[in-house]
């Protein structure tokens, strides 16, 4: 199954709105086929992992790390396959938690006589597919709230000078993160200080760009911000409040009003409904306020710098007005830390949204 969960981990980033899959295929006690979910809409990770086993898997052991398939989607039902194809057991990781399956591919597996273990690793594979288990069952995306700064706290000077604050390894990192994701969120006060691409920058084939969202803070935005004129082929959006027009956008996004700005809650059901799962937000100081004051957040990525900066007035990574007692600050829990070059990175899940909790 481990080897199952490292040949699933192949498809991240390239199969959204599904989830990672890898399959592995044993008799006898050697390994005759292996695969996985390379992309949305094509093969499943068993078809595939039959297809290297020349498709005979009769009496075979398959490992599986979600649940087969049992309904039509862009491919046929995995787990008619492999009734057809007569294992003689299937080890599943975790069950699907989406309800068009939910626990009938292991019921029809069942009934052909073929026998079926489910949890073998099943914290590993809901961890993989955690941007999949959100979506699936609450129709919003998976959210990673990122931010970058000092060892005092700080994601730029008095001035707002911030390029840049941590080094050229957790920028890589970064950009590693975008390639993944579906969709980057940022303000419009960003937009117009600092001027960014948005964009996935790495030194190798196959990287793609998340579709880029900006958050409208009043007719802040202007036709002349590098993010309108990318030669990418993800569209940037804009969520608006009132009926403004940004004709250099890729399109309009409209919700209610919320406190301070944009409804983050309807954004989040709204960029749902167009198949975004996974959403990193990379705002400054305001946009992550908007998004933890709503609950949106899921996980945090904090890169910490070893530098200090000081100033009463330099900004934070989260403003807003903040919690008046340490009894209403929000809580994180299973957090990990690990160094990425000079600085480090602190992973951890919003305390509500664990991933061994909701989904």
């Amino acid at each position: 199954m481990r080897r199952a969960l490292a040949l699933a981990a192949k498809g991240r980033g390239r199969t959204s709105p599904n989830h990672m899959v890898g399959c592995v295929i044993v008799r006898d006690g050697q390994l005759i086929g292996e695969g996985y979910h390379v992309r949305a809409g094509e093969p499943h990770a068993e078809v595939n992992a039959i297809a290297a086993a020349g498709g005979d898997i009769a009496g075979a052991t398959v490992y599986v790390t979600l649940e087969p398939c049992a309904h039509q989607g862009k491919t046929p039902p995995c787990v008619n396959v492999l009734i057809e194809k007569k294992p003689s057991r299937v080890v599943v990781a975790v069950e699907d938690p989406n309800p068009q399956v939910s626990g009938k591919g292991i019921a029809a597996l069942r009934e052909a006589g073929i026998s079926v273990d489910v949890g073998v690793l099943e914290n590993d594979a809901r961890t993989l597919n955690e941007a999949f288990f959100k979506y699936i069952t609450t129709g919003r995306p998976f959210v990673i709230a990122k931010c970058a700064m000092t060892l005092d706290g700080k994601i730029a000077t008095r001035t707002g000078h911030s390029r840049w604050v941590t080094s050229d390894e957790s920028r890589r990192m970064v950009h590693e993160l975008r390639n993944e994701v579906d969709a980057l969120l940022v303000g419009s006060r960003t937009v117009m200080l600092d001027d960014p691409s948005l964009t996935t920058r790495l030194d190798r084939q196959g990287t793609r760009d998340p579709v880029r969202v900006i958050l409208d803070a009043g007719e802040y935005l202007d036709a002349g911000r590098r993010v309108f004129h990318l030669d990418s082929q993800a569209p940037t959006w804009v969520a608006v409040t009132e009926p403004r027009q940004y004709p250099f956008a890729s399109d309009i996004i409209r919700v209610p009003r919320g406190k301070g700005g944009v409804d983050i809650e309807a954004l989040m059901d709204e960029l749902g409904k167009r198949g975004i799962t996974y959403l990193l937000i990379e705002g400054g100081g305001t946009t992550h306020a908007s998004a933890f004051e709503a609950g949106v957040v899921d996980k945090v990525w904090i890169f910490i710098a070893p530098k200090i900066i000081g100033g009463r007035d330099a900004i934070t990574p989260v403003e807003g007005e903040g919690v008046a007692t340490m009894d209403e600050a929000i809580e994180l829990t299973n957090m990990q830390v690990r160094p990425i070059g000079p600085d480090l990175l602190v992973e951890a899940y919003v305390k509500k949204h664990h991933v061994y909790g909701n989904y």
